[in-house]
């Protein structure tokens, strides 16, 4: 079956997953980390995308964005591997990729599941983990994140607001909404009520979930019921 094309709409949040190469490092020091965060502050004022979540695991990167358009993601992501993937090099002493082939990405639905998103790669946790968690919940702000409209609604003032997002964090996400949050950012699907999905389906002119394994019955798939008895 022949791969479809990624998923990306203009105004709509997307969970971003991109490995390293082999599951190998892409990260190893905080000095990395800065380097990150600065090329995609960077490339995303370039795009005028909408940054809102990031976080960097030693072999992995994931982010919530929104881009004004559907080719400034991927316009995004190529100029800070770029940026990144050469300074990296220069600083270790490596040639070559760094990345495990092509970005994943998947569209997140604006309300309860993009803040469900937003608190999945806030909350993220591994050694040596950095998050944009700090920025929400009482630590130094970062300029280069724009708070989606869920994160508001938590309070009425900065104060509330953390308070409230901390607490959410310490909750945690449930394991059945980070798996499907995941799978739609690896799979290129869709993650929000199947109102949203059949939308985007019709619009878009792919599925926004993956079929159901095996072959359809043959009934089924000719739109026909059984034969009368």
């Amino acid at each position: 079956m022949a791969r479809l094309p990624r998923l990306a709409v203009g105004g709509q949040a997307h969970f971003i997953i991109q490995r390293g190469h082999g599951a190998c490092a892409v990260f190893a020091d905080d000095a990395d980390r800065a380097d990150y965060r600065a090329a995609l502050r960077e490339a995303a004022a370039a795009e005028r995308v909408q940054v809102h979540a990031y976080a960097l695991l030693p072999a992995e990167v994931q982010l919530l964005a929104t881009p004004p358009e559907p080719a400034a993601l991927s316009r995004l992501m190529q100029a800070l591997g770029r940026r990144y993937v050469g300074a990296y090099n220069r600083r270790h002493g490596r040639r070559g990729t760094l990345w495990d082939g092509r970005f994943h990405c998947g569209v997140v639905e604006s309300g309860a599941m993009r803040l469900l998103a937003l608190r999945l790669i806030d909350g993220a946790s591994a050694e040596r983990v950095v998050t944009s968690a700090p920025h929400r919940s009482g630590g130094p702000h970062d300029t280069g994140l724009t708070d989606p409209p869920e994160y508001w609604h938590l309070g009425n003032t900065p104060f509330e607001r953390e308070a409230a997002y901390r607490r959410l964090l310490d909750i945690g996400v449930d394991a059945a909404s980070a798996a499907l949050l995941r799978g739609a950012a690896l799979g290129g699907w869709a993650a929000g009520s199947p109102a949203f999905q059949a939308g985007l389906a019709l619009a878009a002119a792919r599925p926004m979930q993956p079929r159901p394994r095996g072959r359809p019955r043959r009934a089924e798939a000719a739109g026909k019921g059984p034969p009368a008895g």
